[in-house]
């Protein structure tokens, strides 16, 4: 019967065979008091992967497994999976997570309080239990300008919201922002929960978005229907992939995300304002990271400046 199940779980994989499996086992171990379902989205997948997955669900009855022909992007498997879903809760998982402390059945049981919030997430870190930047504020003009250029000085977050609160280049790296329960704009899609009647009323990702920003432009249409997004600094998700930082494709495809966000959802004339400001950034993160980090570095801003 729908939503006899407590929580989907959706994890896309895509050639991530041996992370996937630890995934799926740190689940298993860790939701103990929740009717629960996994759903594995497979994204063609190279690895060897679909061996494991047919035998893991073989294993569990709970565990649904689907496989894509083709690498549709993590929205489009995210969506594939959800319309397969039957929870009263959906949890968006990257397959390089591990969960821990019970933080699964945590979220929920705060999501059934309170019920004005269509989306939360939680704490996560680093293998080395730093902590990451789970999510941050809506990319204005001035944020965007400021994450570009002047963010790592200190106290410009408290006179611009950040969209990107973490600042990890710099010595004043606000890790303290995701020490404190807080109301955000846009939470990651590496844990990313929601109740089902976000996901009915306003539809899953949007595909025009392969990889980087989805998410945030996926809060920016739950928002628009009055749902609110909440922060959690419950302890228990690690984040494998977060520790490697950034490459030059994701930087790339996050200046792409933005500048579609801003054709999408942002006045017209914002958009070469923000394309200038983008550029802008590149410049000056070519220079800044040339001499910190060496020519490799400045050179990833160099090509994104023309292709921004």
């Amino acid at each position: 019967m729908k939503n006899s199940i407590d929580v989907s779980i959706i994890i896309v994989s895509y050639n991530t065979k041996d992370l996937l499996r630890s995934c799926v086992e740190s689940v298993i171990k860790n939701i103990t008091h929740l009717k629960y379902e996994i759903i594995i989205v497979d994204n063609n997948s190279g690895d060897g992967s679909k061996l494991y997955i047919n035998n893991i669900a073989k294993k569990y009855k709970n565990v649904k497994c689907f496989f894509m022909d083709k690498n549709i992007g993590f929205g489009g498997a995210n969506n594939f999976g959800m319309n397969k879903s039957t929870g009263k809760y959906i949890l968006l998982l990257n397959s390089d997570i591990l969960i821990e402390n019970n933080v699964v059945e945590r979220v929920v049981q705060w999501m059934n309080i309170n019920s004005g919030y269509g989306v939360a997430s939680a704490n996560l870190y680093n293998p080395d239990g730093s902590i990451q930047g789970t999510g941050g504020y809506f990319p204005t003009i001035f944020s965007v300008f400021s994450w570009m250029t002047i963010q790592d000085l200190p106290f410009v977050d408290n006179l611009i919201k950040p969209f990107h609160p973490m600042k990890g280049n710099s010595p004043f790296s606000n890790r303290a922002f995701y020490y404190k329960e807080r109301d955000l704009d846009w939470v990651t899609g590496a844990f990313f929960m929601m109740r089902r009647e976000v996901f009915e009323k306003v539809g899953g990702f949007d595909t025009d978005f392969f990889m980087y920003t989805e998410e945030v432009e996926y809060c920016v249409r739950i928002k628009a229907q009055d749902w609110l997004v909440r922060y959690l600094p419950y302890e228990g998700v690690i984040h494998l992939g977060g520790a490697s930082g950034n490459t030059g494709d994701s930087i790339l495809k996050e200046f792409e995300g933005v500048k579609l966000l801003y054709k999408k959802h942002y006045p017209r004339w914002q958009y070469p304002i923000m394309r200038v400001i983008l550029k802008i950034g590149c410049l000056w993160r070519m220079f800044l990271m040339g001499i910190i980090k060496g020519r490799k570095a400045g050179s990833i801003y160099a090509k994104a400046f023309f292709k921004t």
